[in-house]
């Protein structure tokens, strides 16, 4: 994939990893082309389908299974860095690198929200900063590959997009493979203090 097929597909996989809203339903449209515009392959398979899921989900529904599946459940947290730190207070300064990217991008994540959530690491990338938004999701790989394989086990169509963001980085290496055994097994520490002044939100609890 050369860097607009990038930005393409990590702007539509954005979206579809935020809340679905407006910006979704109103987008339609505009994703179903940038997707058909990429190059034949599991980036485009996944999104595709996923899209597809949207058209055949009632609005009400949808929104529903997105609060189930990263709202309600902690081994679907799409929060990057929640997998290496958990609630503990290297996860304020870990934090920081990603608040660092995006004020560096001049990218203010709307609504407040964290900046390591993978929807705003995905719209970085797309607004530009691909190299940085690659850096990031390849320093926290093994959380990625954590969360996809926690999103399969519920069946849950989102293992399409968060699939598809893993197939627009490099193969994993067999020390990452190792370290999302170990993480899946063990789970991430924990330590309730030092994320100020990032609150976990509910969705990263």
């Amino acid at each position: 994939m050369n860097e607009g097929d990038l930005r393409s597909a990590h702007m539509v996989a954005s979206v579809l990893l935020g809340y679905p809203d407006g910006r979704l339903y109103d987008g339609l449209g505009v994703l179903a082309g940038a997707v058909d515009g990429l190059p034949a392959g599991e980036v485009r398979e996944r999104l595709s389908a996923f899209l597809g899921h949207v058209a055949a989900t009632a609005p009400a529904e949808l929104a529903a299974r997105y609060v189930a599946t990263f709202d309600l459940k902690r081994r679907c947290c799409p929060y990057l860095t929640y997998y290496a730190y958990g609630d503990t207070r290297k996860r304020g300064a870990a934090l920081l690198r990603f608040k660092h990217a995006l004020s560096t991008a001049g990218f203010e994540p709307a609504d407040g929200e964290l900046p390591d959530h993978l929807a705003v690491v995905c719209e970085l990338s797309a607004r530009g900063a691909v190299g940085p938004a690659r850096r990031l999701m390849l320093e926290h790989r093994p959380g990625l590959e954590v969360l996809r394989a926690a999103l399969e086990e519920e069946r849950s169509p989102y293992a399409d997009v968060v699939t598809a963001v893993l197939a627009t980085l490099r193969p994993s290496s067999a020390r990452e493979k190792q370290a999302a055994l170990r993480l899946a097994a063990e789970g991430p520490p924990a330590e309730a203090v030092g994320l100020e002044p990032y609150a976990m939100t509910e969705a990263g609890r």
